[in-house]
């Protein structure tokens, strides 16, 4: 009975959590709008009944809520289209480094803006490697995922080339530690980064293939064939 039952959650939970998560981002993105749309939609008298198990109020909310997406799609869309015009694409040219010489705004405009710049550009380098990292001392590893190369003041400092290496905590990878390493102090791993982040978040309960070989591994064989 026991077996059955973790087995039902094992199914059941990623998905009650998944439909959380939406519906928490729906009522996020529609709740402003709601009100208007809902008494725009009962003007019209639609829905005299309900449909299945649902009220005709809950018809009108549900309704409003999936015109208020489609909407916030087609403007984003739209809004797309026209920032790539001439003539638009100079204004909001304009209104960014009026937004640089703001005091206190430019500070956090300018960092909010590099980091989604890097997140979502297409090609971005970000997390495409991940390396076991010695923390938080010698002798122990952690998974770690490679951010890029290290500013190079901080290179300088020490006389060798730095890599920065994003530590994440478990079970909440979203936090974690930034910590800069000698690239001979890490163990490259030929290890996806969404296999990385579920070995991370499971807290090591979800391991990675036992076919995956280091790249200096991986290099060894490769001679040894030779």
């Amino acid at each position: 009975m026991k077996k059955y039952f973790i087995t039902g959650l094992v199914i059941l939970l990623p998905l009650a959590v998944t439909v959380g998560i939406i519906a928490f981002i729906l009522d996020l993105l529609t709740k402003p709008f709601i009100g208007w749309v809902s008494d725009f939609l009962q003007r019209f008298h639609l829905w005299q009944k309900g449909f299945l198990f649902l009220t005709p109020s809950q018809i009108v909310k549900y309704g409003s809520q999936i015109l208020i997406v489609a909407c916030l799609i087609l403007f984003t869309i739209c809004l797309g289209i026209v920032t790539r015009w001439v003539f638009v694409k100079s204004i909001f040219k304009l209104s960014d480094r009026i937004l640089h010489r703001i005091p206190l705004v430019s500070k956090v405009y300018k960092t909010t803006q590099e980091v989604i710049k890097t997140i979502l550009t297409t090609g971005s380098t970000s997390f495409k490697q991940v390396v076991m990292a010695p923390f938080p001392q010698g002798g122990s590893y952690v998974i770690g995922l490679v951010s890029r190369e290290s500013p190079k003041i901080c290179s300088n400092q020490v006389g060798a080339p730095l890599i920065s290496v994003l530590i994440p905590t478990t079970p909440n990878p979203t936090t974690g530690f930034l910590i800069m390493y000698k690239k001979d102090d890490l163990i490259f791993l030929n290890l996806t980064v969404e296999d990385a982040i579920k070995y991370i978040v499971s807290c090591g309960m979800i391991t990675p293939p036992p076919t995956t070989l280091s790249s200096e591994e991986e290099s060894n064989q490769g001679r040894d064939r030779n």
